[in-house]
């Protein structure tokens, strides 16, 4: 096989992926080559509306301004040092976490995944300093937390944790939006109690305020770290700087994570947390070697800074969206509804939504299916109503087609 170069054709790519790379992803046969805005760019030259942006990521989309001349700048000053030491950013980037989740303290790391680990190690450590039965976790069922054996230990979903078992104990699992059976499942030996404000692997599952304030009312009285995953749904995603926020402004978690759009492309992901949670990771108990980088932490710097003018722009283009979307629904009678908030979008269907996938690219739109029938987008947020009538056009014309076999 040849070396690789620019000019490797498409085929010559995708081959010596399958040659070498573990098969761990089931891709989708598109080759990309370069993002544009709110397009990704394949081999051929062909332009596809990025209505994923990297499972979330991307939300200022491809190639901004902004994030590219930052990145040139850090590139020229300092790109890694060791946490052994101090640099201005981290610093900087913990002040404005923590203005915009209401917390005091963030640790950075490099993912989503790690972020819950994290967050883990700090519930199961203070619950131990308060009783050393005091290690049990309450999830989700139809959670998904990442792939690390930690993060799939909370995740509700056995098809993840079940090839991997055993995995760490004391996991209760209870049904969203059951108060009942959350109640039932929090005691004395709960350490914390994790949830996605809305389920984004699960299907776009939106936790109802009811279930929210039971679960921080049940983890203030059993001494519980109430933790919200919005890794997926936070910084701007539904509309509000977390989704936590869209409960009233006395609502407040012990823990968040986050990850997904702080970097803009940059593997950075961070634990936001009370000044009391901070507590449980003393020097030496937890670390990163990468984490909190300084080029990472720049970029998360230029984004954060952006964030409280983006967000105006997410619930104007977002409310036109869904809109647009109720009427297609209202076309096509196997779309039942519309899910999520924000950009974070997910369209119901009565029928296996699979197979609209790659007939959704083929036409020039990149979505995905999740929980079998949740046409899943998570468009960046710099989409204009444009980019929103392109979305809706291809879906209604691959409607139009039918279901597919």
């Amino acid at each position: 096989m040849p070396a690789a170069s620019p000019s490797a054709s498409a085929d010559q790519i995708v081959e010596r992926d399958h040659a070498y790379v573990v098969r761990n992803y089931g891709r989708y046969p598109l080759v990309v080559s370069r993002g544009e805005g709110v397009r990704l760019v394949g081999a051929d030259g062909r332009k596809y509306l990025d209505f994923m942006s990297g499972i979330g990521v991307m939300a200022l989309g491809h190639s901004h301004p902004a994030v590219i001349a930052v990145i040139r700048d850090q590139l020229g000053t300092l790109m890694h040092c060791s946490n052994l030491y101090y640099h201005s950013l981290q610093g900087e980037v913990a002040e404005q976490l923590a203005a915009l989740s209401g917390l005091q303290r963030a640790f950075f790391c490099n993912s989503g995944a790690e972020a819950v680990e994290a967050a883990l190690k700090i519930a199961k450590g203070r619950g131990r300093a308060i009783d050393q039965a005091k290690t049990e976790i309450v999830a989700l069922e139809n959670s998904f937390g990442g792939r690390t054996l930690g993060a799939i230990a909370v995740t509700g979903q056995a098809k993840y944790r079940e090839p991997f078992e055993p995995l760490i104990p004391g996991v209760r699992f209870v049904p969203p939006n059951d108060v009942a059976a959350l109640e039932a499942a929090v005691g004395e030996r709960t350490a914390g109690i994790i949830f996605e404000p809305i389920l984004g692997e699960g299907g776009i599952i939106e936790v109802s305020e009811e279930f929210a304030r039971a679960a921080r009312k049940l983890a203030s009285e059993s001494e519980a770290l109430l933790i919200c995953d919005e890794i997926q749904c936070g910084l701007g995603r539904t509309g509000e700087r977390f989704a936590y926020h869209h409960w009233g402004a006395d609502y407040l978690p012990d823990v968040v994570t986050v990850a997904k759009p702080m970097g803009a492309g940059l593997p950075i992901g961070a634990v936001i947390c009370s000044e009391s949670a901070s507590r449980a990771l003393g020097p030496g108990m937890h670390g990163s070697t990468f984490g909190g980088g300084a080029l990472a932490c720049r970029v998360a710097r230029e984004f954060l800074g952006m964030l409280p003018d983006l967000i105006p722009r997410v619930k104007q283009v977002s409310a036109y969206f869904r809109g647009r979307l109720l009427e297609l629904a209202a076309r096509h009678g196997f779309v039942s509804g519309l899910r999520g908030r924000g950009l974070m979008v997910g369209v119901e269907l009565t029928v296996p939504g699979g197979g609209f996938v790659p007939m959704a690219q083929e036409a020039g739109l990149l979505i995905n299916c999740t929980a079998g029938n949740v046409l899943r987008m998570l468009p960046p947020f710099i989409i204009t109503r444009e980019h929103a009538d392109e979305a809706v056009g291809i879906l209604d014309s691959i409607f139009q087609n039918g279901v597919p076999e």
